[in-house]
C-alpha cells in the first residue's frame, strides 16, 4: 500500500508541475508579469479563452477521478485516492510556481483557485493548508488507524 500512495503522490506532483508550466506560459503569452494577485491576471485573461481554461480544469478533475476509479478498491478507497492525489497536485502546484517564477510572493497572496462553475478566490495559504491537512489526515488514517 505504501508504494501505491508514494506513486500517487509522485503523479500528483508531476501534474502540479505540468499545470504550473501552463500558468507560466499563459502569463508569458498574455504579457502578465505581475507578482501580485492572480485576480489581476484573470481580469486580463481574454473572455473567449475562459471556456477553454474551464475545460482544462474539468479535464484535470476527470483525470484524477479516472485514476481513483482505476486504482481504488471500492468507493471509500477511490475517494481516498482522489483526495490524496488532488492534495499533492494542489500543494505542489504552488511549489512549482514558486520555483519557476517566484510566485506567490506571500502566503497571503490572493489567487483564483478554480473557475468552475465560477471563480473561487482565496489567499494562497487556504489551499495549501487544506491540502497539507488532507495529506496528513490520510497518511495517519492509512498507516496508523486502518
Amino acid at each position: 500500500m505504501l508504494q501505491k500512495f508514494i506513486l500517487l503522490a509522485i503523479f500528483g506532483v508531476a501534474m502540479a508541475h505540468l499545470e504550473g508550466v501552463v500558468v507560466v506560459y499563459l502569463r508569458k503569452a498574455l504579457d502578465y508579469n505581475g507578482d501580485g494577485s492572480n485576480i489581476n491576471f484573470l481580469q486580463k485573461f481574454p473572455k473567449e479563452y475562459l471556456l477553454i481554461e474551464r475545460t482544462r480544469e474539468a479535464a484535470t478533475i476527470i483525470m484524477l477521478v479516472v485514476l481513483a476509479v482505476l486504482i481504488g478498491d471500492g468507493l471509500f478507497d477511490m475517494i481516498i485516492v482522489f483526495l490524496w492525489t488532488f492534495a499533492f497536485w494542489d500543494l505542489f502546484y504552488y511549489v512549482s510556481l514558486y520555483v519557476l517564477i517566484k510566485w506567490p510572493n506571500s502566503l497571503k497572496t490572493i489567487d483564483v483557485l478554480f473557475l468552475i462553475p465560477k471563480p473561487w478566490i482565496a489567499p494562497v495559504w487556504f489551499p495549501i493548508s487544506i491540502s497539507s491537512i488532507t495529506i496528513l489526515s490520510i497518511f495517519i488514517y492509512l498507516f496508523f488507524l486502518s
